[in-house]
């Protein structure tokens, strides 16, 4: 059972308000027109016209060995490793930051069944530098995963957790000791970071017996002269200008680009690659004096987890990316285990 909400959201283990505007009856939702998502009768109409039309062998993202410094990086550095599918290391100064961090074989409760990974993490879990945070998004499968918590808390037993409400109760049951939970537009500071719950548009639930029961969000971070927006799961919402007005200007953002297909379907809750390219023009254009953020891709190329072809997504967002006129050196769709840094004369 989830601990009673604390008045201090910045205390150690603090807990945000559970009087969420956007949650009513026990559940939580998307409070814009047109953002409910796909109804367990929806599921099975797309899987009754899901097709498998044979295909092309996919070209799914290749590993490279990573430039990760270790134990950590050297102040005012801004880096992110893209480990595979959500899962990032990012190296803000001397912070060693984890989002949404999934090892196991499947996205799924059980290991002989669910979607299988087809490709490897491209960091191995021995390999990753002292952790300060980890952010979690929601409570999918493909996002929160419990053998990898396991792991990760033996590993990295002091680092903190940051979820949105509702979610820390299942890495408590798995061993994390400092878990702060906290509600859309609430922040907290550790260490020189800033923490900040972001809306998103998406959904929650792990059996079909809890969905919405969850809340679900993206986060901004800001430390020192860096501020970088993870998306987490979203479908295309209306706060994408507040949020980078409260938080930004942002130098880089991650933002999922695939899970798009069929789009009667997933439009509630995933974007398509060229929303998310969307997204980063809304977060440039804010800021007009500020270098528009490098994007970094992700949500792709480990789990099929839609329709459309698995190698699809870059493809579609390069198109978009330069239907917009933007810079190509800063949409980056990288390689598993590449290292890229943003450069202080990109920020």
């Amino acid at each position: 059972m989830d601990r009673p909400p604390s008045p201090d959201p910045g205390a150690p283990d603090g807990v945000a308000s559970d009087t969420s505007s956007h949650r009513a009856n026990g559940r939580y939702r998307n409070p814009w027109p047109n953002a409910t998502p796909p109804t367990f009768r929806d599921v099975i109409a797309w899987r009754r016209t899901h097709t498998t039309v044979p295909r092309p062998r996919p070209v799914l993202p290749a590993p490279v060995p990573s430039a990760i410094a270790y134990p950590r990086a050297a102040s005012g550095t801004l880096s992110a490793t893209w480990v595979g599918h959500s899962t990032v290391l990012l190296q803000v100064g001397a912070l060693n930051v984890l989002t949404d961090p999934i090892w196991s074989d499947r996205a799924s409760p059980m290991q002989w069944a669910g979607p299988r990974r087809l490709t490897k993490p491209g960091v191995a879990l021995d390999a990753l530098p002292p952790l300060d945070a980890v952010l979690l998004s929601h409570n999918h499968y493909d996002h929160l995963d419990a053998r990898t918590v396991r792991s990760l808390v033996q590993r990295h037993p002091s680092a903190r957790w940051f979820a949105p409400l509702g979610v820390a109760r299942y890495v408590r049951q798995w061993g994390a000791r400092t878990v702060i939970e906290l509600d859309w537009w609430n922040a907290v500071d550790f260490d020189g970071l800033r923490v900040a719950c972001t809306p998103a548009q998406h959904a929650s639930g792990r059996t079909p017996f809890d969905r919405m029961r969850t809340l679900w969000c993206g986060w901004a971070l800001r430390s020192g002269p860096h501020a970088i927006f993870f998306a987490g799961d979203t479908a295309y919402h209306p706060e994408f200008a507040e949020i980078v007005r409260r938080y930004g200007p942002f130098d880089l953002c991650i933002l999922p680009i695939g899970a798009y297909e069929p789009r009667w379907f997933m439009r509630p809750v995933h974007v398509n690659p060229e929303e998310a390219v969307q997204i980063c023009a809304d977060l440039a254009g804010a800021h007009p004096g500020h270098a528009p953020p490098v994007a970094l891709a992700v949500h792709w190329g480990a789990f099929s987890l839609a329709d459309e072809p698995m190698d699809e997504p870059p493809r579609r967002a390069r198109a978009a990316w330069g239907d917009m006129g933007m810079d190509p050196d800063r949409l980056w769709i990288l390689s598993l285990g590449e290292t890229r840094r943003v450069s202080p004369n990109d920020s």
